[in-house]
């Protein structure tokens, strides 16, 4: 696992529990408002090895963002069971690691109930990590066994115990919500291996989903969006939905497209935009946010669609 970085401590990201924040590197969106920059865009690989340039180095240095070895992070979560209750995986985003799955497991191994936050576009690795843990017999061919490998026994439940999930806008408006031309950013983009929606990390098919035209998904792939809210509904486990509402992306009016997508589900999160800090797309820097006002009319229209929505 590429881990950028580590937050031991927070009473706030993983509802109901003390938790650390484990953040992975590398990000199949490019979301203008996201203010992980460094996580979404780190670094190249050179000879299989991690390789800054010199302002990518200064940049880590001054955003605290850097590398985090896995055996620190497990020796770390070793030394503090009984301490924490929780550990919050979150981005970048998660997904895009093939060995994901592997790594849930190791933590869970320790005793610590795990969240993970995600934008959706892996439903194949929600429907693994939020399937029910059961004995897999010994038995089978060797196909059987490369295509569906035994996950550990652990004590039944799932692997990952809350999940949230990222609404970005209606699906006519993802590509222009999620990411804009790549030319236009000042961090260099992870590898092509990474990516498991984006078709291509070229400027003039990420730029083709602006506007919401029907090359909407050359950038998004809108069926895995919906299957991960069918998969994360159906799952049985607390989760949530979330949108940062950033004026000039999302209006009024797409509440009620988003609200659609989800209806029915738990509870939905309304995020007000922060500009004040380093953001992914830099035009968007000190761009005014909406107004408490506004939110809560916002909100009143999304609770038409689920149990409960919250402006945070």
């Amino acid at each position: 696992m590429v881990i950028g970085g580590l937050q031991k401590f927070s009473l706030l990201d993983y509802p109901g529990h003390i938790s650390a924040i484990v953040f992975t590197q590398g990000c199949n969106f490019r979301c203008h408002f996201c203010y992980n920059p460094m996580l979404v865009c780190p670094v190249s690989r050179v000879g299989g090895k991690l390789k800054y340039s010199r302002a990518e180095k200064d940049e880590k240095r001054k955003d605290h963002f850097s590398l985090y070895k896995e055996d620190d992070l497990f020796d770390f979560l070793a030394s503090r069971t009984g301490k924490l209750e929780g550990v919050v995986i979150t981005g970048g985003e998660p997904t895009i690691h093939p060995d994901l799955l592997e790594f849930i497991t190791k933590i869970k191994k320790l005793g610590y109930k795990v969240k993970l936050d995600t934008n959706g576009t892996n439903p194949a690795m929600l429907k693994k990590l939020l399937a029910p843990l059961t004995r897999r017999s010994k038995g089978g061919n060797k196909a059987d066994k490369k295509n569906n490998p035994p996950i550990p026994f652990l004590s039944g439940g799932r692997l990952v115990d809350y999940i949230a999930m990222d609404i970005k806008a209606p699906l006519e408006k993802y590509g222009e919500v999620a990411g804009f031309p790549l030319s236009k950013l000042s961090w260099r983009a992870v590898e092509r291996s990474e990516a498991i929606s984006v078709k291509s990390h070229s400027p003039e098919i990420a730029s083709s989903s602006r506007g919401g035209t029907p090359r909407n998904d050359s950038f998004v792939n809108l069926e895995k969006i919906k299957k991960s809210i069918k998969i994360i509904m159906g799952a049985n486990i607390p989760y949530e939905f979330r949108t940062t509402v950033v004026p000039g992306l999302i209006k009024p009016e797409d509440i009620n497209k988003m609200g659609e997508m989800i209806n029915g589900a738990e509870i939905w999160y309304l995020q007000q935009f922060k500009s004040n800090i380093k953001l992914v797309d830099e035009s968007f820097m000190g761009q005014k946010s909406y107004n408490i006002k506004e939110m809560k009319k916002m909100a009143k229209i999304a609770g038409q669609y689920v149990k409960k929505c919250e402006i945070r």
